[in-house]
């Protein structure tokens, strides 16, 4: 098993349930992957080191995932890329 860590930056004007909705999408995308959600958390809103899409802020949310297989990461990272609600991701390998 692979142990990876995801972190993305969510608009900060997003509604609360189109907030809820989006973060159960993706979540949902990593299970339906093959991928294990450890855990899937808000870690707060913060204010950006530099604009990102005339944005000064942004709401930060972390997935700790564990799978076999890339094909989840994969499929996670080609779909957070063309979501107009999310400003950025990073998906990290971990050693643990």
């Amino acid at each position: 098993m692979t142990h990876y860590e995801i972190t993305y930056i969510i608009k900060p004007d997003i509604e609360e349930d189109a907030k809820k909705t989006l973060i159960d999408r993706y979540d949902k995308i990593l299970k339906d992957n093959g991928a294990d959600v450890i855990d899937s958390k808000d870690w707060e809103k913060k204010r950006l080191a530099y604009e990102i899409a005339n944005y000064k802020e942004g709401i930060y949310h972390i997935i700790n995932v564990n799978t076999n297989d890339d094909a989840a990461i994969n499929e996670f990272d080609r779909l957070s890329k063309i979501d107009d609600n999310m400003l950025r991701h990073m998906i990290i390998k971990r050693e643990d």
